[in-house]
Formats: C-alpha cells, sequence, structure tokens
C-alpha cells in the first residue's frame, strides 16, 4: 500500500482553507530526530586514530621534533576517507615552525597510515590530513 497524498480537489470539500501540512501523515510531525548509526562509528574511528597516532608520535617515531607533538583531535573531513589530525607542540613555551613539522610529517606518512592500519578494522585506511597548531 503507498502513501497517497490527498488531491487538492478532495480536500478542499473537507476544509475551509488548505494548509501546507493539510493531507500529510500526523505521525510525521510526533517523529523525532534520532541520531544516525554512521556517526557512532566514525567517532569510534576517530579516537582509535587519536590513540595510536599518540602512542606512534609518542615513543615509536626517530624524530625528536615529531616526539613532542600533542594529537588535539582527529575529526572527519568530509567524511570517514579522510580524517584531520590536529596537532600542537607538547610544550607551551616551545616555538615550532609549522612547515617542518607538516614537512616531517608527510616524510613518514606511509608510517603513520601503517600503524593506523594495524590498529583499526576497515577495509580501507582513511588518509590522514594534518593541521599543525
Amino acid at each position: 500500500m503507498t502513501a497517497k497524498r490527498p488531491s487538492r480537489k478532495e480536500m478542499l470539500p473537507l476544509c475551509g482553507e488548505i494548509q501546507p501540512e493539510d493531507g500529510m501523515d500526523p505521525r510525521e510531525f510526533a517523529r523525532k530526530e534520532r541520531p544516525r548509526k554512521g556517526d557512532r562509528k566514525v567517532r569510534q574511528l576517530c579516537s582509535q586514530v587519536a590513540d595510536t597516532l599518540s602512542q606512534v608520535l609518542s615513543g615509536e617515531c626517530g624524530d625528536d621534533l615529531l616526539r613532542g607533538l600533542q594529537v588535539v583531535t582527529v575529526d572527519p573531513a568530509p567524511d570517514a576517507t579522510q580524517l584531520v589530525v590536529t596537532v600542537r607542540a607538547g610544550l607551551p613555551g616551545e616555538v615550532i615552525d609549522p612547515g617542518e613539522v607538516s614537512a616531517r610529517l608527510a616524510d613518514r606518512m606511509g608510517k603513520l597510515r601503517c600503524e593506523v592500519a594495524s590498529a583499526i578494522t576497515r577495509k580501507r585506511v582513511p588518509k590522514l590530513l594534518f593541521r599543525v597548531l
């Protein structure tokens, strides 16, 4: 059975004035917005990637500059196929050139993606984009 909206001719004798809501299912008005199931999985993926990158950058990385970085956030951009990783210097008073940090992260991108791939259960590893604060 299909939901058919009544025509204007059918509704006119039943009411004095036709409103935009006339002919709609009243259950649609009471329906609440539910969070999408995919959002939970994307948040879970971002959390796993943040934990993995924090461990890799703090311990297993052979570069002193990258070892001092902290992972602030990991956000999907625009979806889970790409993730934006926001990092900052570990010490508050330390001044670091963002261009140099970005270049060193780009050099180690393969190693970082490999570590992320081993930590998550996905068919494809998301592309990592880094933003340095």
